[in-house]
């Protein structure tokens, strides 16, 4: 069953790698004088504002300075049919630029993707593109972190056994009686909840810190992970595959034939059994949904908020100086709301996943 396991959370994590990553078929002509305008434009926009800080991003940026974006350049890995495999790094395309014929898209079907165009800027193909994104990024560093910390925690208890726990133990011992005995215990049930509390605790670990580094506006953290749904979905199909690939007989006996039910709900229209398994597609697609919608809803509140000191003062700076408390004022409350947010979701991602497994593993009375 661990083996089972390990197996669904290394093809998750291979998934989330290579998140977004599509074979392009041709399209209509992509000309580079239309995204030479785009950049022309002048004027705070809020909207570009707001969806360049919360979208996946090839470079990671850092900070603005009159007018320069210093950023951390990425690998980008393209495979074209006219040029093979292509590898280079982000800051070749930054600004605007081509490079080897590649360039950033910034409107049509493949706004912000890499295309590939001619010598005369028009649309060919989009490249196969393994890149390695800021997101893509920011699930390693957390992935290492929490192997750090974990690893550190369980030396520590091996040292000091028997003895009360000490440093991060006592920060991180109460959540993990939690997760074991309020949700995995009261969920799955004394019987098997022992072999699905390691999956547990990693998914409200996973989920917890990339909520917490998704609120830090300075790097290693400000990465969208949690609010991008590619890798919302890659965990809520952990959670689908675990359910459905270690569910006992009564289990599937329960969707196929469920004990109770007259049998004209079940012959010849199977309305029952349709019925149940909807409901095993639709419970991954709520958490995904869920995760997605509570983290990107808390993101574009808050610089929407933020976003009103320069629309205010566009109009008129004494205007942007004088609505800057306000703005900041329910910047800070919405990043506390935020904060109490990025844990509720981690925990119910967590006891969904739960009480799924608990249904899965049910014994029949």
């Amino acid at each position: 069953m661990q083996k089972l396991l390990l197996y669904i959370s290394i093809a998750l994590l291979l998934f989330i790698l290579f998140q977004e990553k599509v074979i392009a078929s041709p399209e209509e002509p992509y000309h580079k004088e239309e995204h030479t305008d785009h950049h022309e434009e002048k004027g705070f926009n809020p909207g570009t504002f707001i969806f360049e800080h919360i979208q996946d991003g090839y470079g990671w940026h850092v900070f603005t300075y009159k007018g320069h974006h210093y950023s951390v350049p990425l690998p980008v890995i393209l495979y074209s049919r006219n040029q093979g495999l292509v590898t280079f790094w982000s800051s070749k395309l930054g600004h605007g630029h081509s490079y080897k014929n590649f360039e950033i898209a910034h409107d049509g079907q493949h706004k912000n993707k890499i295309i590939e165009v001619n010598d005369q800027g028009e649309f060919l193909e989009r490249p196969f593109d393994i890149s390695i994104t800021k997101n893509v990024v920011a699930i390693w560093f957390s992935c290492a972190l929490l192997i750090l910390i974990f690893i550190s925690v369980a030396k520590t208890y091996k040292r000091r056994e028997g003895l009360p726990p000490k440093g991060i133990q006592s920060l991180l011992e109460p959540l993990i009686l939690f997760i074991r005995d309020d949700i995995a215990k009261n969920s799955i049930g004394e019987h098997s909840y022992e072999k699905y509390t390691p999956f547990l605790l990693t998914i409200f670990f996973f989920i917890l810190l990339n909520n917490l580094l998704g609120l830090v506006p300075i790097l290693p953290g400000g990465a969208n992970v949690t609010g991008n749904i590619t890798v919302t979905m890659a965990l809520a199909l952990a959670t689908f595959f675990t359910t459905n690939l270690t569910g006992n007989k009564n289990y599937w006996k329960h969707i196929f034939n469920s004990p109770g039910v007259p049998w004209w709900l079940k012959l010849p229209v199977p309305l029952i059994p349709f019925i149940e398994l909807m409901g095993v597609i639709i419970k991954p697609f709520v958490l995904m949904i869920r995760l997605f919608a509570n983290i990107s809803a808390g993101h574009i509140i808050v610089l929407g908020f933020f976003s009103l000191i320069f629309i205010f003062g566009s109009m008129d700076a004494k205007l942007g100086y004088a609505v800057s408390p306000v703005s900041i004022a329910f910047t800070i409350f919405m990043t506390m709301l935020e904060l109490l947010v990025a844990f509720i979701q981690a925990y119910v991602f967590t006891i969904l996943s739960a009480i799924y497994f608990g249904m899965a593993s049910e014994s029949d009375h």
